[in-house]
C-alpha cells in the first residue's frame, strides 16, 4: 500500500490577491528542482472569450524547497506563446511535462486546435528553454508526435522521463469519438514511445493499461518512476459520463512493470482518494511524482480537472516503493 498524507492545496489562481493574467485553472503540475526552491510548471487560462472558449498557457510558481506550500514567486507571463494561425497549438498548450537536459529545459506539451465536427484535436510538441524555464521557444511550428494510421485521433497528456540514457514518453492516444448524451466525447488510452534524442520517436503501438471501468474508460497523465527494481506508473482515469462531477470524475490509478512494456494494474495499492470537503472532494487527478531531500511527493490537481487548483501529498510509506 502507498500511504499518502495530503498536505493541502498549493496553488489556485483564483486565490491570488494581486492582478494576474491567470483567471482560473492550474493543471498538470511538473517540477524542476533548484538549490533553494522548486519550480512548479502548470497550465492556466485567462478569462474566457465572450463565446465561452478558453485558451491555455504554460505558467509556473516557485515554492520554497524546505516548505513546498510557501509560494515565493508567481510567473508574471506565460512562458510560451501560443502557435501561429492554423498551427496545431494555436488555441492551447495543455498538459505539459518538463525535464532538464544538460543546460536546457525541455517542455513536452499537448497543443490544441479547434474542430467543427468534434470540439478539439491535439498533438504533442516540444519547446526548449535556455534560461532555466523562464521562457521557452518551440522547435518548430509542427508537433513531434502527431496523428498516424494507428493513432488517428487526439494525442495528449505527455509525461517525459529518461531512464538509462534513453528518452521515454508516455502519452494518451484517442481511440474513437463516441456520441454520448448528445455530444461527441473522446475515448483515450495510455501508450508509450521511445527516442534516442527526445525528438524522433518510435511508438510502441499498444495500449498499456487494462480498463477498470470498461472500454469507454478514459486514461490520462501517466507519470512513471523507477524504484526498488520496478517501474511505477501513477495515472488518471475517468468515466465517459458525468466526468465533471464526483460521480464519473477522475481518480488516480496505479500500475507497475519490470520492463516498461507489460504493466500490472492494481489501484487498490493507493490510498489517496477524495476529501470529504474542499478543493479535492470531487476528483483527484493528473499526478506528478518527484523526490526531494529523501522524501517522495505527489502533486495532483483537484475538482473541475484543475479548476480548483493543485495540491501536494507526501508518501509516508510503501513496501512497493521500498520505503518504510
Amino acid at each position: 500500500m502507498f500511504r499518502w498524507k495530503k498536505l493541502g492545496k498549493v496553488f489556485d489562481p483564483k486565490d491570488l490577491k494581486t492582478a494576474s493574467w491567470m483567471h482560473e485553472f492550474a493543471q498538470s503540475p511538473s517540477v524542476l528542482i533548484e538549490d533553494s526552491f522548486v519550480r512548479v510548471f502548470f497550465c492556466s487560462r485567462p478569462a474566457p472569450a465572450p463565446d465561452g472558449q478558453y485558451l491555455s498557457y504554460i505558467s509556473f510558481i516557485d515554492v520554497d524547497r524546505d516548505n513546498l506550500l510557501n509560494i515565493r514567486r508567481v510567473c508574471e507571463n506565460p512562458v510560451l506563446d501560443l502557435g501561429k494561425y492554423g498551427t496545431f497549438d494555436e488555441f492551447g498548450t495543455y498538459p505539459a511535462s518538463v525535464i532538464r537536459d544538460g543546460a536546457e529545459v525541455r517542455a513536452y506539451y499537448a497543443g490544441w486546435t479547434r474542430c467543427e465536427s468534434v470540439p478539439f484535436n491535439a498533438a504533442i510538441g516540444v519547446a526548449i528553454s535556455h534560461d532555466g524555464g523562464e521562457t521557452f521557444n518551440r522547435l518548430g511550428d509542427g508537433p513531434v508526435l502527431s496523428y498516424s494510421p494507428d493513432e488517428p485521433f487526439l494525442l495528449g497528456s505527455p509525461r517525459i522521463r529518461k531512464f538509462e540514457g534513453h528518452w521515454q514518453l508516455w502519452y494518451v492516444a484517442g481511440k474513437e469519438w463516441r456520441m454520448t448524451d448528445g455530444k461527441p466525447e473522446p475515448v483515450y488510452k495510455i501508450r508509450m514511445a521511445t527516442s534516442d534524442n527526445g525528438i524522433d520517436w518510435v511508438r510502441h503501438g499498444r495500449d498499456l493499461i487494462a480498463d477498470k471501468l470498461g472500454e469507454h474508460e478514459c486514461q490520462a497523465c501517466p507519470d512513471v518512476s523507477y524504484r526498488n527494481g520496478r517501474y511505477h506508473m501513477f495515472f488518471s482515469y475517468r468515466d465517459i459520463r458525468n466526468y465533471k462531477s464526483s460521480e464519473g470524475g477522475y481518480r488516480i490509478g496505479y500500475a507497475s512493470s519490470t520492463d516498461m512494456t507489460n504493466w500490472q494494474r492494481n489501484d487498490d495499492l493507493l490510498n489517496i482518494g477524495l476529501s470529504e470537503t474542499g478543493w479535492d472532494s470531487e476528483m483527484v487527478n493528473y499526478p506528478h511524482i518527484f523526490e526531494l531531500d529523501n522524501s517522495t511527493y505527489m502533486l495532483y490537481q483537484g475538482n473541475g480537472m484543475g479548476r480548483a487548483g493543485f495540491g501536494l501529498a507526501l508518501l509516508q510509506s510503501s513496501e512497493e516503493w521500498g520505503q518504510a
